[in-house]
């Protein structure tokens, strides 16, 4: 990574940036609500009130980020990935067993672990990246920690199993390394390596291989797809046409099509509001990620640049892998439509994330900044990562 000077920032949150959150956040609530209500015949507001509290929750975090320095991230990295790290341990040998044996939350189903890695991982990669400068191009020093790294996180999350997860943060991390100014040929063995590693994957979850198998047997005629969630996920969607049957008209979600508060939330936006209601989704996460990629190319600093460009990659690619599967393009993922679906800890991080995407945005700075040393009480010795070259930093 080149060394960087100082670049001139604004003083001020990017508007346009929390402009757009709240448009989201409220879009979101909409169909999240006219997708549930029917649900539950007998509280048709079960779902709508807990999708409330978590963003309620997630808003407050969001404030909370927004006005912490995000150079605090850089010098906390290291407590916050061993703490991310021992989260999912935890669920492995402690979690709730769910669907096909999966064990992927802890304290009845509230907390998602391998959603708090997404932000932990990203957090520290930022740093480490950061830290590296011009050596990241060497193999001893760029390609084998990184892939150790990497391939921690990835395991722990294989192992719960969640493949669709795991692929995620590859591709976050990849995204994050190819910024960083990593030599291309590193790109393409770890690309390789990867590919290898979730091929072997997909091959021994049943459940994994399953969805393979369905989505080539669906793609060219999703219609008559084996798996009924595919099939009436794709009807509902295509019966919409180009202007919808009208918000809280949806057919397919009374009884019909299942995991419509979550996973298919997308089949109901494109049933009710048509082709155009969904196009607008899709253009609302487009500049979603060019708002953070501009924040990400006028950042104050290496460790600035990769932070709000990591959180941008994850939040816009996950929305159009959740898309994705409902037009047939990839294989079923069961990952959620960031500020869509219904998920609380997927709510409460990637609201956190973007309140931390809101301080890069105003050059860092805040009310107040944490500092690692204070907390821990070791005042006279830095952590490897605090050593960071923040070039540009005064």
């Amino acid at each position: 990574m080149a060394s960087r000077t100082k670049t001139t920032t604004p003083s001020h949150i990017d508007y346009g940036l929390l402009i757009l959150i709240f448009a989201l956040i409220g879009f979101g609530i909409v169909m999240q609500f006219s997708a549930s209500y029917a649900i539950d015949a007998e509280n048709p507001y079960r779902f709508i009130t807990k999708h409330l509290m978590w963003i309620g929750l997630g808003l407050v975090g969001m404030y909370i980020m927004a006005a912490i320095d995000y150079h605090t991230w850089e010098n906390l990295a290291i407590p916050i990935m061993f703490l991310s790290l021992g989260l999912l341990m935890a669920v492995i040998f402690l979690g709730e067993e769910g669907v096909a044996g999966a064990r992927r939350h802890l304290f009845g189903g509230s907390i998602q672990p391998s959603e708090v890695a997404k932000l932990a991982i990203i957090i520290y990669i930022a740093a480490w990246l950061a830290s590296k400068g011009d050596k990241i191009g060497q193999v001893t020093m760029g390609l084998l920690p990184f892939s150790l790294i990497v391939g921690v996180f990835l395991v722990l999350i294989l192992s719960q199993p969640d493949v669709s997860t795991s692929v995620l943060l590859a591709i976050i991390a990849l995204s994050m390394l190819i910024v960083a100014g990593a030599d291309i040929l590193q790109i393409g063995i770890l690309i390789l390596v990867m590919s290898g590693v979730f091929a072997f994957a997909i091959s021994r979850f049943s459940y994994a291989q399953s969805r393979v198998d369905v989505f080539f047997q669906a793609f060219l005629r999703p219609w008559e797809s084996p798996q009924f969630q595919v099939k009436t996920g794709y009807a509902a969607l295509h019966s919409g046409g180009l202007f919808g049957k009208g918000l809280t008209n949806s057919e397919y979600k009374l009884g019909i099509l299942p995991l419509v508060h979550s996973d298919l939330v997308f089949a109901v936006i494109g049933e009710e509001l048509g082709l155009l209601g969904a196009l607008a989704v899709i253009a609302m996460f487009l500049f979603l990620g060019y708002k953070g990629t501009r924040i990400a190319l006028h950042a104050q600093d290496d460790f600035g640049r990769l932070l709000a460009f990591g959180i941008t990659t994850w939040i816009v690619v996950q929305a159009f892998i959740n898309i994705a599967v409902v037009t047939v393009t990839i294989p079923n993922t069961g990952m959620p439509l960031p500020f869509f679906s219904y998920g609380g800890t997927s709510t409460l991080m990637i609201l956190t994330a973007l309140g931390i995407l809101l301080n890069i945005s105003k050059g860092g700075g805040g009310r107040f900044r944490l500092d690692a040393h204070s907390l821990f009480r070791r005042r006279n010795r830095r952590s490897r990562v605090s050593h960071s070259h923040r070039r540009g930093r005064a």
